[in-house]
């Protein structure tokens, strides 16, 4: 069991080595290239937000953290009634099976309060482009998905089968997140198209909860919630209570932290229950009267969340992103190692990312507290070197890798104390001339 775990981490942390740095250029592209078309839809600090939270997604998949309480495994073992045996076919069913039932998964974290915040994070950008793509759940660790693969094991479609056709459909879903395609003729009709997604992102009324798909268009024209891209109504993105921070890990928990004070502070206690199963957005009366949250009621008239930058600010952004990225791509490919070193450093790492990402969008927040998390990060970083007098077995690549490191982290905590001090004068300063 251990030995299968451990395999499939492996296979899965491969496939991202080879996605990740495809889907940063892509990303990068798309940045050239709307500054070339004098139509740049990526912000500097939005897309190292996204980036950001690609990585916190990709890290928890490839450790585990999660619960399976219905799996594929056991409904295919109960309910196959029969067994595909050509290959090719049994890919086709396994890719259209998924789609299916990505529809409705999807479509069931839009209309239910609790299930929406394992979604929140995907819409939370104000901008549509290629990184916001990236923007997955980390909130999402009870995994129900495969009720809605019953087509599939009734028509005994091996589960290592399904394991090889999600990771492709999942990052066939990442191309249409772009505003720089218009509608693609007859492929309207068949496959989800920018156009289609565009209004997915969008929060104008005539737009909310429409074009789930996520393959294929015909799910949404078959259950009623299908909506083409208007061309006098164009598309505005985000959600409809704004985040207003650039922190993935703040972002995956705000709609449950609003629903437990919810559930805690009003006096209606069948709501107390209720609230978790109702309509997104749904709020006690009692609560929503006493405790108010900003909601954008006109698309057209709202300030897109931003913070200011500097030149030299946005260059350490990317800096620590990088660094981020090699953190990331070098558990990916040496899980093996890292776990025949100690079989609790696989959760130790992914922690230490999961760090690291907060530690610099606090800092993009310009927080105060981004010293404090990156005295943490560079504190457990400085702990790992000493207590290993290495970095998870790196040495063996690379022989002086601690002094790298080493050096860095000191480095890292210097730079990002001294912008927390400049921030806080500029803060300061704006305040008194205001």
């Amino acid at each position: 069991m251990v030995a299968e775990w451990l395999f499939n981490m492996e296979t899965y942390g491969k496939i991202l080595l080879i996605a990740m740095p495809a889907f940063l250029a892509l990303v990068l592209f798309e940045k050239w290239y709307g500054w070339r078309k004098g139509k740049d839809t990526v912000r500097n600090m939005d897309m190292v937000s996204s980036l950001s939270s690609g990585v916190t997604n990709v890290t928890k998949d490839v450790i585990g953290l999660y619960l399976v309480v219905l799996s594929y495994p056991f409904f295919l073992k109960s309910l196959v009634i029969t067994t595909v045996s050509n290959t090719i076919i049994v890919y086709i069913i396994a890719f259209f099976a998924l789609d299916f039932a990505g529809y409705w998964v999807h479509r069931l974290q839009h209309v239910t309060n609790f299930f929406w915040n394992g979604h929140i994070v995907h819409h939370s950008s104000e901008e549509f482009n290629l990184a916001c793509a990236l923007r997955q759940s980390i909130s999402s660790i009870v995994k129900t998905f495969a009720i809605f693969l019953l087509p599939a094991a009734l028509l005994g479609v091996p589960e290592n089968v399904i394991n090889v056709v999600a990771p492709l459909h999942l990052f066939a879903q990442f191309w249409y997140h772009t505003q720089h395609i218009n509608k693609m003729g007859f492929l309207e009709k068949i496959i989800v198209t920018p156009s289609h997604h565009r209004v997915h992102h969008a929060i104008n009324p005539e737009y909310i909860d429409k074009n789930y798909g996520q393959i294929f268009i015909f799910w949404d024209k078959w259950f009623g919630t299908f909506q083409q891209e208007l061309p006098n109504v164009p598309p505005v993105y985000g959600i409809t209570r704004p985040v207003r921070t650039w922190n993935p890990l703040k972002i995956n928990f705000l709609h449950a932290w609003l629903m437990m004070k919810d559930a805690w502070r009003t006096r209606n206690w069948k709501d107390k229950f209720a609230l978790w199963f109702k309509h997104t957005g749904y709020r006690p009366a009692d609560v929503a009267e006493k405790y108010p949250v900003y909601k954008i009621m006109d698309v057209y008239q709202f300030e897109k969340y931003d913070t200011k930058t500097s030149p030299a600010f946005n260059a350490w952004t990317w800096i620590q992103l990088l660094m981020i990225l090699l953190f990331t791509s070098y558990l990916f490919g040496n899980i093996a190692l890292i776990n025949s070193l100690d079989k609790y450093y696989i959760i130790w790492y992914g922690g230490f990312l999961f760090l690291c990402v907060y530690a610099l969008t606090d800092l993009m927040d310009r927080n105060p507290t981004a010293i404090l998390f990156e005295l943490l990060r560079g504190g457990l970083g400085l702990y790992f070197l000493y207590k290993q007098d290495d970095w998870f077995g790196a040495s063996a690549f690379l022989s002086g890798v601690k002094f790298i490191l080493g050096a860095y982290f000191v480095v890292s905590i210097v730079v990002t104390g001294w912008f927390v001090m400049r921030h806080r004068k500029e803060d300061a300063m704006t305040v008194v001339l205001n």
